[in-house]
């Protein structure tokens, strides 16, 4: 389970909750902690375009951000009846049954396919909520979206998060049109499509000039207006069946451009376990993870990220590849 993050004003009351989610274990639908930050008051179910400034959790600092190359693995939650009717960090109500996911940094609203590794069902889902905050987490999905998945029974699931972002663009442009945009967030900005036309031109070295051409885009709506004006894009709950293949969880410690700093972290937890640094390019940039593990179920995992949490790395994260 997981924390919101329910705007500048429940800041205060997110660090007054911090401490508390480390200690607190629960049920398969409230498996870290429950989040009493969601029981606010009820928003507007509309909801409106939201981005947000970085904040602290639990020591751990979130950068909301534009981010349309965001694809990230690891393990997902979900959230159901005690939230249910409450309010989402964009200002909707939360709909237990609706297609719906919280997200830590993604814009709200944000649209993302979520694939469980284990069973490779695919579901598009709509990111309107802040969370999970539980270090072992990195989305939290609706009760119904649980349910599609296939991992309601058992609380959480191996995932793929993708973005879509064809669709995150327009639905960014259409939470603006209704000028329910957060104070202070930029307005995504399409390029501007215009009419074409065609006229004959005169002879060659003819002076006579023919009608003057309609000045381009003119009596044509901007491209945003026209996706403002489009239906509202809502997913569809349409299951898409992929193939599965094997994964293993790690606790990646870190993530360094400086080999030796990835070096010095793996000998620190080599009495947590394997240990192992995994060079990897990231736009064209040489990083080097540190990972503990495989790890052999959601459970294990969950224990060593405590641990390793515990001995001063609160930015360490489950990850499945």
């Amino acid at each position: 389970m997981s924390y919101k993050m329910p705007g500048a004003k429940g800041v205060r009351a997110w660090l007054g909750v911090a401490a508390l989610a480390l200690a607190l274990g629960g049920c398969a639908e409230t498996e870290f902690v429950v989040d009493s930050t969601k029981a606010v008051t009820r928003g507007d179910q509309q909801g409106g375009y939201k981005i947000g400034e970085p904040y602290q959790i639990a020591g751990v600092w979130y950068y909301p951000a534009v981010d349309y190359e965001y694809d990230e693995t690891g393990i997902a939650s979900w959230y159901g009846n005690d939230f249910h009717g409450k309010s989402t960090a964009n200002g909707e109500l939360y709909d237990m049954n609706g297609l719906t996911a919280a997200h830590r940094t993604l814009p709200l609203p944000t649209l993302v396919r979520v694939t469980n590794l284990e069973n490779g069902r695919a579901l598009t889902l709509r990111v309107n909520d802040r969370g999970p905050f539980a270090h072992g987490r990195i989305i939290d999905v609706s009760r119904r979206a649980a349910q599609l998945l296939g991992f309601e029974q058992h609380g959480t699931a191996r995932v793929r998060v993708e973005i879509l972002v064809d669709e995150s663009r327009s639905l960014a442009a259409q939470a603006q049109s209704g000028m329910a945009v957060a104070a202070g967030e930029p307005v995504p900005q399409a390029a501007p499509r215009t009419a074409v036309t065609a006229q004959e031109l005169p002879a060659s070295g003819s002076t006579a000039s023919g009608p003057a051409a309609p000045a381009a885009g003119a009596g044509q709506p901007s491209a945003v207006e026209q996706i403002a004006a489009a239906p509202t894009i809502q997913p569809t709950g349409q299951v898409v069946q992929l193939p599965v293949s094997p994964t293993a969880i790690y606790v990646q410690a870190g993530a360094f451009t400086d080999q030796y700093n990835a070096t010095r972290l793996r000998a620190q937890l080599e009495q947590f376990g394997p240990v192992k640094v995994v060079p990897v390019f990231v736009d064209g940039q040489q990083f080097y993870r540190v990972r503990v593990g495989p790890l052999g179920s959601v459970e294990e995992a969950d224990r060593m990220l405590g641990q390793i949490v515990q001995a001063g790395h609160p930015e360490a994260r489950l990850v499945v590849d």
